[in-house]
C-alpha cells in the first residue's frame, strides 16, 4: 500500500519549488505553479508516443512507487478527487507494476498505440472524454496534467526534499548499444553517446528529443537539461534530417508551387479533429496569397501543437504546414496577438483517424532504428558539467556561488529572483565551481577518492 506524508498544499508546493522541479516532458513549466491550481482530475501522461523514446514507460516500472507518491501529492496540492494514469496498452510491464499498487481514487486508463496520444489535449480527450477549448489550458475543464518523470521528481521532492539533479533519457537509433539512462544535469550529450557505444555511421546526424518534435543538434557538447528526452542518431541524409535542414525560403516556395488544397493536413490534424478551428490547408493557402484569409484562420496557428503529422504523414507532396505555422506563430506572438475561438463539434471519425505509431515509423523510415533501449542502472560520473541557468519556461536563475567554491551534490547554486517565474538550480555533481558564465555555471568534479556529499 502506498503511503505519503500528510502535508498542507502550501508545504507541498514549497518543497517542489525548493527542489527545482519543472515539467520533464515538454517546455519545462515550473511544477510548483501548476500545483497552485484547483482541479477535479490529476492526469499522468504516460503515453510517450514519440517513436524511439523509451523513458517514461521504463520509469513507470522501476519507479512505480515514486510515481504514485508524486501523483498523490499532486492530488493533495490541487484538491483533485481522481487520479488517472494514462498508459499505452503495449506498456504491459508498467501496467503490471502499477495495477496492484493503485491507491483509492487512482485508476489506469489504457491508450491505443497512436500518435500524438502524448499531446496533453489529446491525452485528456482519450482518458476523460473532456475536450480542452482552443487556446485554453487543461485547467479550464478541471484537469491538471504531468508526465511520469515529473511526478517521480515531485514524490522525491516532497518525501525526501531531494532536488532535481539528474535526467533520464534514451539514446537510440544508429548506435552500438541503444539504452536509456540517468545522467547528471549538465553532462555533455557527447558522453551520453559514448555510453551507448558511439554511432555506427560514418556520417551521423543527431536529434535532441523525439523524431517528430525534436530539434537537430549541431554540437554534441550541448549539456543535458531538465527537459532533454532523448538523443537520436540517424544517417546524415535521412529524411528527418533533410526536413530540418530545409530553409524557410524553400518551405515557402514548396507551399506556393505545389499545394493542391487536398485538405489531408486538416483532416488528419489531431486538434482540428477534436473541435479546434485549426485548418492547416487554409493557412497554407493564406501564405500563398500573402495572408489573405479570415483573421481567425491565421490566428488559429497559435493553437498548433507542432506535432508534425501534417508534414510527416498527411501531405502527399512534402509541404510543411507545421513550419508555416511556426513562422506565423512567431510573428503573431511578437505582435501580441491572441486566438479567441469556440470549441466546435468533434469529428465523429476522430478516434479512427488517429495515426497508428507503426504506420508513422514506417513512413519515417525508422524501422531499422527503433530499438528497445533498456534502462541502464549504472551511474555515470562526468569530469565536469555545464548547467544552464534557464532550463524551463520563465526567467533564468541567478548564481549564488563563486568561482573556486566547493559545492556538494544537490546544493543550491542559483536562485530565482523574488516574484519571478522560475525554479532554483542545484549542483548535479560534487566539486568545484570552475566558471560562472553568461547563462551557465560550470562545475568540475572532485578528484576520485576525495570526500563528497550525496543528495539529501
Amino acid at each position: 500500500m502506498i503511503t505519503v506524508q500528510a502535508l498542507a498544499p502550501d508545504e507541498i508546493r514549497r518543497r517542489v519549488f525548493a527542489a527545482g522541479v519543472v515539467g520533464a516532458g515538454g517546455a519545462g513549466f515550473p511544477t510548483h505553479v501548476k500545483l497552485q491550481a484547483e482541479a477535479e482530475i490529476y492526469l499522468v501522461n504516460g503515453a510517450e508516443c514519440e517513436p524511439l523514446l523509451k523513458v517514461d514507460q521504463q520509469l513507470a516500472v522501476t519507479q512505480a512507487e515514486w510515481l504514485l507518491k508524486g501523483l498523490l501529492h499532486g492530488m493533495a496540492a490541487t484538491g483533485a478527487k481522481e487520479g488517472i494514469i494514462a498508459l499505452k496498452a503495449k506498456y504491459q510491464a508498467a501496467i503490471d507494476c502499477l495495477q496492484p499498487l493503485l491507491p483509492e481514487r487512482v485508476r489506469l486508463h489504457i491508450l491505443p498505440d497512436v500518435y500524438p496520444a502524448g499531446d496533453e489535449v489529446i491525452t485528456i480527450w482519450l482518458a476523460t472524454g473532456r475536450r480542452v477549448p482552443p487556446a485554453a489550458l487543461p485547467l479550464a475543464i478541471g484537469v491538471v496534467v504531468s508526465n511520469v518523470q515529473t511526478l517521480i521528481n515531485v514524490g522525491r521532492a516532497v518525501e525526501r526534499q531531494q532536488p532535481v539533479t539528474h535526467r533520464t533519457l534514451t539514446v537510440n537509433g544508429a548506435v552500438r548499444r541503444p539504452l536509456t539512462l540517468s545522467l547528471p544535469l549538465g553532462t555533455p550529450l557527447r558522453e551520453a553517446l559514448a555510453l551507448a557505444g558511439g554511432s555506427t555511421l560514418e556520417r551521423p546526424a543527431f536529434i535532441n528529443g523525439g523524431p517528430m518534435m525534436g530539434r537537430l543538434l549541431d554540437d554534441l557538447d550541448e549539456p543535458l537539461s531538465k527537459t532533454t528526452g532523448g538523443l537520436l542518431v540517424l544517417p546524415d541524409d535521412h529524411l528527418l534530417v533533410r526536413r530540418r535542414r530545409q530553409g524557410m525560403d524553400s518551405v515557402l516556395a514548396m507551399a506556393r508551387s505545389v499545394c493542391e488544397q487536398c485538405t489531408l493536413c486538416t483532416e488528419l490534424c489531431p486538434r482540428h479533429m477534436i473541435g479546434h478551428e485549426l485548418p492547416p490547408h487554409l493557412i497554407v493557402r493564406a501564405t500563398n496569397y500573402r495572408h489573405v484569409a479570415q483573421p481567425s484562420v491565421l490566428l488559429s496557428a497559435l493553437t498548433c501543437s507542432e506535432c508534425g503529422i501534417c508534414e510527416a504523414y498527411a501531405c502527399p507532396v512534402d509541404i510543411s504546414p507545421m513550419r508555416l505555422n511556426q513562422a506565423l506563430k512567431a510573428r503573431l506572438r511578437e505582435e501580441g496577438a491572441r486566438y479567441q475561438g469556440e470549441l466546435r463539434a468533434a469529428d465523429p471519425m476522430a478516434e479512427y483517424r488517429l495515426l497508428p505509431v507503426s504506420r508513422l515509423v514506417s513512413r519515417l523510415e525508422l524501422q531499422a532504428y527503433n530499438h528497445k533501449a533498456p534502462l541502464l542502472a549504472q551511474e555515470h560520473h562526468p569530469a565536469e558539467v555545464r548547467l544552464a541557468l534557464r532550463q524551463h519556461i520563465g526567467v533564468a536563475a541567478r548564481p549564488c556561488v563563486a568561482v573556486g567554491q566547493q559545492v556538494a551534490l544537490g546544493e543550491c547554486i542559483a536562485e530565482v529572483p523574488e516574484g519571478q517565474l522560475g525554479v532554483p538550480l542545484h549542483a548535479s555533481i560534487a566539486g568545484r565551481v570552475a566558471e560562472v558564465g553568461d547563462g551557465h555555471i560550470r562545475l568540475v568534479a572532485n578528484p576520485p577518492g576525495e570526500a563528497s556529499c550525496t543528495t539529501p
